[in-house]
């Protein structure tokens, strides 16, 4: 299984990244912002060597907090707009900012911010200049349409689009214009919303370039159910006559879940999507590479063959694979839009299909140091085994820290673990100092980074050796997820210690 040498077009030098969602940023408003210690964290980087910052989906959130349950796909999430550049322009006064501002307790604070945080964004808006040429030309684009005709309807009819009057849930053209002109000061509010985030990331990434650093997103496979995408397209969706699912996605038993996982979002109707030559999905890429330099495509396999669960089911447990897009749709995109830089998210089950979907697209697929000790010389996660054309993580944000994943171990699994590290450490050179679990984790962490994987993204959890209360999500645990935070800037001594171990295995750099 080595051997896979083909160079990487995506990443054509030896480099490393780190993993780490803005909302993890420190900061005094609830949560991590796009402000003053994102590009704190941008000058870490910087320091220590990395290339690439890796964050989770930009969108707007909605119940359960999670990054890949959104409003709207390309849409950002509100609560990342950094209140102190609002109160620069002079939309915010220091009073307001004095009252919303929150302990860093460690944790993102959902709950202050579902309460508060649309409130200071009105009075923000109610201070705005709505002749502002700039905002103006974002409203009329029309790219925003019919999520702030979502929202302004969200804020009236309540959540759950199945559940508004018919003409509304249906799009009829009059319906729609009577509202618009009934709600034309709320939909102003949404279109002001996303412009400001925007204006914000714009400039972020503008400072994050600028150092020389590339920011590497993420695109969600499917979409929420109670969306502005499935409420404008619901034809391109299984759904049943009265809108409601029909056929809902989630993935079959495996490492993650015994049970599997009912992810609950409606499938799509791919007939229908080529038929009108994947045009939903060119504008939906176009708009990712527009806020990002690389992009991962989440739950890769789906596009070779995705698992279907009829809707009334209570687990993934009986669920179908059916037939994905292939190529076909990834075809189509590089005619549109040239040559796309993804990183394929290969995990899970896998088959011949995905494999050859990869290799028929060229794109990097994922490596996880943590799933290599099963025993099998053939495991696809051993160095050995991991090619150029590889992304390699310590963990991804559906795994327990290093030190966590460790620490939940009996201990005739860490037994097991250290007999299979011990020669994979002695063929890299890698100081076998397996005492504790935060040296074991610190081999781990070196052994992902001696790969042959062109880049090696590590978590900023598995940086930093933090214990498993540090965790970002836990797959088919509805609640308490996203919320983990750094309590204060990244040290000092941690660059030092990241640009030392980044130079000794030939990672380190200045420009992507």
């Amino acid at each position: 299984m080595g051997g896979k040498d083909k160079g990487c077009a995506v990443f054509p030098r030896r480099t490393a990244g780190v993993l780490m969602h803005i909302s993890s940023l420190p900061g005094p408003y609830g949560i991590g912002t796009m402000g003053e210690q994102a590009r704190r964290f941008a000058d870490f980087l910087r320091g220590a060597g990395f290339a690439y910052w890796q964050v989770l989906p930009l969108v707007q959130t909605d119940h359960g907090d999670s990054p890949y349950q959104s409003v709207y796909a390309s849409s950002g999430n509100p609560y990342l707009i950094d209140p102190d550049a609002l109160a620069a322009e002079g939309l915010l006064k220091k009073s307001e900012l004095a009252a919303f501002r929150r302990p860093n307790g460690g944790q993102a604070d959902y709950g202050f911010l579902r309460q508060n945080h649309a409130a200071l964004l009105r009075r923000a808006y109610a201070r705005f200049d709505r002749s502002d040429p700039a905002f103006r030309a974002f409203a009329a684009d029309g790219g925003m349409e019919d999520y702030a005709l979502f929202m302004a309807l969200r804020e009236k009819y309540g959540a759950g689009f199945f559940r508004w009057p018919k003409p509304l849930r249906r799009r009829d053209p009059a319906a729609l214009a009577a509202f618009r002109g009934e709600c034309a000061e709320e939909i102003g509010f949404w279109l002001f919303v996303q412009f400001i985030f925007f204006k914000q990331w714009r400039a972020l990434k503008e400072y994050v370039n600028g150092l020389g650093i590339r920011i590497v997103g993420d695109i969600p496979l499917y979409m929420a159910y109670d969306s502005a995408d499935v409420w404008a397209n619901p034809h391109l969706f299984k759904l049943n006559k009265d809108l409601t699912r029909r056929k809902v996605a989630g993935v079959p038993p495996d490492y993650f879940s015994a049970t599997g996982q009912l992810w609950g979002n409606p499938v799509y109707d791919w007939p229908r999507h080529k038929a009108e030559g994947y045009a939903w999905w060119i504008d939906r890429i176009r708009r990712a590479f527009d806020l990002y330099d690389v992009v991962r495509i989440d739950h890769f396999r789906g596009f070779d063959r995705y698992f279907e669960i009829d809707a009334h089911e209570e687990t993934a447990m009986n669920g179908q694979w059916k037939k994905g897009p292939g190529a076909a749709l990834f075809d189509a995109a590089r005619a549109a839009l040239g040559e796309l830089s993804f990183i394929a998210e290969d995990l899970g089950t896998l088959d011949e299909g995905v494999y050859r979907l990869l290799r028929r697209t060229g794109y990097p697929g994922m490596k996880v140091i943590q799933f290599a000790f099963d025993g099998s010389p053939q495991n696809p996660y051993l160095p050995a085994n991991i090619g150029v054309n590889a992304v390699c993580y310590t963990g991804t944000h559906d795994n327990d820290t290093l030190v966590g994943f460790l620490s939940a171990m009996q201990d005739w699994e860490r037994n097991n673990l250290h007999a299979i590290l011990r020669p994979l450490l002695r063929a890299a050179g890698i100081p076998a100092r397996l005492g504790s679990d935060r040296q074991t984790a610190a081999a781990l962490r070196a052994l992902a980074l001696s790969t042959r994987a062109q880049l090696c993204v590590l978590p900023v959890q598995d940086i930093l050796l933090l214990g498993g209360d540090a965790r970002m999500n836990v797959p088919s645990v509805p609640e308490g997820n996203w919320r983990f935070r750094l309590t204060r800037a990244m040290p000092r001594s941690a660059a030092e210690a990241c640009r030392s171990l980044l130079q000794k295995w030939g990672r380190a750099g200045g420009r992507a």
